[in-house]
């Protein structure tokens, strides 16, 4: 994965896109930079913060994938790899289903994950200093450079999705608790059945993860 970071850019996910059409796609890249202006967020929301937060997407192709991970199942995959590797740093940020860091009862990030017929792009924005009091921020310090590199290492070198599959679904039961926007409105979680796919079966409706 090769790391382009920037001073400051109005969105790393849209940066990238511009970047592969111009130049084509020749091997995974990364954008990252602490000072996003106007981030792209799921549903169309920006998701900008202050200077000195940690924003960066990623291009690869869907080939690199691991065999078993669908790819409605992507934004919990690149998600819950972070995770885990946050975890190791001791930090006790945990996943809401279905693409929300979470540090206790705050919002702190996300991913939003898309796809071409070939490419996967995958935008993920963390808090790492205080925003507002209705945000959260990481609970550990971070060293983005080396955060990131060993992240795309876990990535390529990460098991199958059944292995996140079997540690998010023990974590999933934090998110019953809460509520997820489905077509634009905010239902809770409470009853929801988690499908091995990533996707959730709620009011008899199956609603998938990938945003």
């Amino acid at each position: 994965m090769k790391i382009i970071i920037l001073d400051e850019v109005d969105s790393t996910h849209s940066y990238l896109k511009e970047l592969i059409k111009k130049e084509g796609y020749s091997y995974p890249v990364c954008i990252t930079t602490t000072m996003q202006t106007n981030g792209v967020g799921s549903r169309g929301n920006s998701w900008t913060g202050k200077k000195g937060n940690l924003f960066f997407s990623f291009v690869l192709e869907k080939k690199e994938l691991p065999k078993d991970l669908e790819l409605q199942s992507a934004s919990i995959y690149f998600s819950f790899v972070l995770k885990k590797l946050l975890a190791e740093k001791g930090s006790s940020l945990w996943l809401k289903w279905p693409n929300d860091f979470y540090i206790d009862d705050k919002k702190i990030g996300g991913t939003i994950t898309t796809a071409t017929n070939e490419l996967v792009y995958c935008g993920i924005g963390l808090n790492l200093i205080e925003v507002s009091s209705q945000f959260g921020k990481l609970d550990i310090d971070i060293d983005i450079k080396p955060t990131l590199k060993r992240y795309f290492e876990n990535l390529k070198n990460e098991q199958y999705w059944k292995h996140i599959f079997s540690e998010f679904k023990i974590e999933f039961q934090r998110s019953k608790k809460y509520k997820a926007t489905i077509n634009n409105n905010k239902v809770s979680l409470e009853k929801a059945i988690l499908n091995d796919d990533g996707s959730i079966e709620i009011d008899n409706t199956r609603v998938f993860s990938l945003r």
